[in-house]
């Protein structure tokens, strides 16, 4: 008899319709309120994703799961509520929940420990632990919907207990434990939502998702200097294409709409005859920017447009002309940036955050021009050492791609033309801490709706303390001032305090929350706290943004 192996995993829902996504053990037919979708198979890996329409507006429809019509979800003694289908229409306000940077380990000790306390340890979950308190509210009290900034999983640093479920070949080198198949990636996807917690909370609040460099590998397009020197390395096309056929069945399938999912070329194929080779060429040819992957996507939830932007996969990394996003991929996000007729509030995410604490930003915009030759080949490759080894790969390090999107934030913010936002909200993860930024755009009139960061990582990597005491230093006086006169000496654009933190920095695992109500928004952080048997958040800032 099929069973689940993953799932279900609630993703898109409008006012009448909504997708689930299943990862089964054979293939089978897969029931959802009626709504039945028969697998497909990718390298002797079953999926499938349930459309379900004609919902009711404003409705909560709990569900069950069946295969060949045999109920396999809920399990039996499931200590959870009923997973719901919460469709939007009626409901006011949106409360987004999101963060970034999660590793896969277990959750009692010596995983679940503080990092000073064994080098395994990663500390307690939080998004475990925002499932465990959820669980405990009532349904009018959960979330609308649940952003994953990147990073679920680190496909290049894999816990060592997993070691022997991955795959092991004789191209490998010795103490090489990246994943480097699909089926190295199930493993890891499996590991990393199959708690029963997490588990729950995915079926039943609706997730979105976008990559991040280490679901492939640590710096992954950082430059085009890391391109040429990991493409001589054995099997790191391989490596690449399976972790992109990984994001595109565990993530990226589930961002897109019915009608997407109807139109798409690569979706139709997949789930036909010959599927696997039909995804192994998408996956190849997004590595090596053959079209477009196009893996950014944009929501209206209510009064909120949510435009989720791939600041990894579709970067540009010649010297001189680097883009965080390719050409196309801006040209469709400025787009949907610029019609906000009856919309209240503009949010976008990005993998990496888009303001940094103004001394790393600095930094980042000299180091981009030194690697680009400013000073000469020698301190071209000294930079794009410091830039590789400190991981500085940020907006900042793009800042052709950061001036359009400063020019796009002052547009948008200071737009009196009937479109007129609130706010403005930037979301993002990666850095493994959490802050609260704010941007003042320029306006002709004086007037502008704020422009706010707010990045939230890791829900689960605890730092050692020597790299939270460099992260720190990084973001001290003493460093702006210093990265401020870099900055000039080579001609990089300097930021002249155009952003500020509002909050001192957390370096805690913590999950973030974005609620908005009408024309008013805010957002908090929540840090896990307590012993690993009793875990609990506690809320660190709640501040109003408009």
């Amino acid at each position: 008899m099929p069973d689940l192996v993953l799932g279900p995993v609630l993703r898109y829902v409008d006012d009448t319709r909504a997708t689930v996504w299943v990862q089964t053990d054979a293939a089978c037919e897969v029931e959802v309120l009626g709504r039945r979708a028969p697998t497909f198979d990718v390298q002797g890996h079953h999926f499938a994703l349930v459309v379900l329409d004609g919902l009711e507006p404003g409705s909560q429809t709990p569900y069950e799961v069946a295969l060949d019509g045999r109920t396999a979800w809920p399990p039996a003694e499931h200590p959870f509520p009923p997973s719901l289908i919460r469709t939007a229409g009626g409901r006011g306000g949106l409360r987004l929940v999101f963060g970034s940077c999660r590793e896969v380990a277990p959750h009692e000790p010596p995983y679940a420990l503080p990092k000073s306390a064994d080098p395994r340890a990663h500390g307690l979950d939080a998004l475990r632990t925002y499932a465990l308190a959820l669980a405990r509210e009532p349904a009018g009290a959960w979330p609308d919907a649940l952003l994953m900034l990147g990073d679920q999983l680190y496909a290049d640093e894999p816990p060592r207990y997993l070691s022997g479920a991955l795959r092991r070949d004789a191209e490998r080198p010795a103490g090489d434990t990246r994943a480097a198949s699909l089926a190295d990636y199930a493993v890891l996807y499996r590991e990393s939502w199959r708690e029963p917690a997490v588990r729950w909370l995915l079926s039943t609040v609706p997730s979105m998702m976008i990559l991040d460099d280490h679901e492939i590998v640590d710096e992954w397009k950082i430059s085009q200097a890391w391109i040429a020197q990991q493409s001589d390395r054995p099997g790191f096309a391989d490596r690449v294409t399976a972790g992109l056929m990984a994001y595109w069945l565990f993530q990226h399938i589930g961002n897109l709409s019915p009608e997407e999912l109807a139109g798409d070329d690569v979706y139709g194929r997949v789930r036909g005859p010959g599927g696997a080779a039909a995804l192994r060429a998408f996956a190849a040819d997004a590595d090596r920017q053959v079209g477009h992957s196009h893996w950014s996507y944009s929501r209206d939830l209510g009064r909120v447009r949510l435009l989720v932007l791939d600041s990894r996969a579709s970067r540009r990394l010649q010297p001189g002309d680097r883009r965080i996003v390719d050409d196309h991929e801006w040209s469709w996000a400025v787009e949907r940036a610029s019609d906000l007729t009856g919309i209240d509030h503009l949010v976008m995410a990005s993998s990496v955050p888009f303001l940094l604490p103004p001394g790393l930003h600095d930094l980042e915009a000299a180091l981009e021009r030194v690697a680009d030759g400013a000073w000469g080949g020698l301190a071209a490759r000294g930079a794009e050492w410091l830039r590789r080894t400190f991981n500085l790969g940020h907006w900042a390090s793009f800042q052709a791609s950061f001036a359009q999107l400063a020019a796009l934030l002052e547009e948008v913010a200071a737009r009196r033309d009937g479109a007129d936002p609130a706010s403005v909200v930037l979301l993002s993860g990666d850095v493994h801490h959490g802050y609260l930024a704010r941007w003042r755009p320029r306006s002709p009139s004086g007037a502008a709706a704020p422009v706010w960061q707010v990045v939230c990582s890791p829900f689960r990597k605890r730092l050692p303390r020597h790299e939270r005491a460099v992260m720190r230093f990084g973001e001290s006086g003493l460093v702006r001032r210093l990265s401020g006169v870099l900055a000039r000496a080579t001609r990089a654009p300097v930021t002249r305090a155009a952003w500020r933190l509002c909050l001192e920095p957390s370096y805690r695992n913590q999950i973030g929350v974005l609620e908005i109500d009408g024309r008013r928004a805010r957002a908090r952080l929540e840090a896990v706290d307590g012993d690993w048997r009793a875990p609990r958040l506690r809320t660190l800032w709640d501040r109003p943004l408009a």
